[in-house]
């Protein structure tokens, strides 16, 4: 299942079938002024993280005039989005907004894009590559993960322990950003003994067993940080089945409507949350810059803030959507 919108699409409108590329028209090429058409590439369907980006894409999009479709892989995976960019490639529009699921396996993908005269915007995620995209609109995770790191030490409130992260998938430029500040940080605790960090290929299931084999081997465990909304809700299964919920801190990243649900409860003890609709929104000036023949900013980074329980409804603009 894709995640799809569209205004005032022409009656040449064409949809693909699922795990493939759409058609948007096929009038002018990527770079002409009449081309009035932007397509966002999330990482995955479905995810409010990418529902909450491409409302703000959508918002942007329709303020200046511009169709706009979205269309996602089926799993955070190469091989899946690969052919949707194939597709959107013969679609031609104006400019792509996207989040590489591999910062080096996409990197052929998206070049086509590019050398097809389409404008090309990161979102989320970003190419090793940085000759590809006009700009890369993403969140400053590095920094994410020591603030990360920095509310587990505030929550373990001068205890002793050992303290695990849970990663998504290698490659994952965003995650391993955070995996990196959170390393740099915790280094600082010494009460804290950092243990490494272990991937759950972005499968929840994965991570709640992480987190249950982490659990055997090390008692001690004072902390998990989770990098992403998939591994956070899975260490969160894997913490309450062993019935250490609470005992063991959980600090997630993202603000899923689950994630909250699991704040409020106690389930999960604080969240790392991130402005999708900022980076859609800003995504689709910078698209609109390059289109233009306007100066680009090459790199922008969005806020973070870490939220707990207390101050959870104070912080509410930050909660992600599951719908526009």
């Amino acid at each position: 299942m894709k995640i799809r919108s569209a205004v005032a699409l022409s009656a040449a409108f064409l949809l693909a079938a699922c795990g493939g590329g759409g058609q948007i028209g096929d009038s002018g090429s990527g770079n002409s002024a009449a081309n009035k058409k932007l397509v966002l590439i999330p990482g995955i369907t479905a995810e409010p993280f990418y529902i909450s980006m491409q409302c703000g894409f959508q918002e942007a999009a329709k303020a200046a005039g511009y169709e706009f479709d979205t269309q996602a892989p089926a799993k955070f995976d190469a091989a899946q989005q690969t052919p949707i960019v194939t597709g959107v490639l013969a679609s031609k529009p104006a400019a792509v907004l996207i989040a590489p699921t591999d910062d080096k396996a996409m990197a052929g993908p998206m070049k086509q894009l590019k050398d097809a005269g389409i404008k090309v915007v990161e979102v989320d995620t970003k190419l090793q590559d940085t000759s590809i995209a006009s700009s890369t609109i993403s969140s400053n995770n590095e920094q994410g993960g020591k603030l990360a790191a920095e509310t587990l030490n505030k929550l373990s409130a001068g205890k002793t322990g050992s303290v695990l992260v849970l990663n998504t998938k290698a490659g994952t430029s965003t995650t391993d950003a955070r995996a990196k500040g959170f390393e740099d940080e915790i280094k600082k605790y010494s009460n804290l003994k950092y243990i490494g960090q272990q991937y759950t290929d972005n499968e929840p299931a994965t991570a709640a067993s992480k987190v249950t084999a982490t659990l055997a081997a090390n008692p001690d465990l004072i902390g998990v940080f989770a990098t992403n909304l998939n591994t956070g809700e899975g260490a969160a299964t894997g913490l309450r089945n062993a019935g250490k919920t609470g005992a063991v801190n959980l600090v997630g990243f993202d603000a899923s409507p689950k994630q909250v649900e699991d704040l409020k409860a106690g389930t999960v003890q604080a969240l790392i949350a991130q402005d999708p609709a900022t980076i859609g929104k800003q995504g689709v000036e910078q698209a609109l810059a390059a289109i233009e023949g306007k100066a680009t900013k090459r790199n922008i980074e969005t806020d973070l803030v870490a939220i707990t329980k207390d101050d959870a409804e104070k912080n509410s603009k930050y909660f992600y959507k599951q719908s526009c």
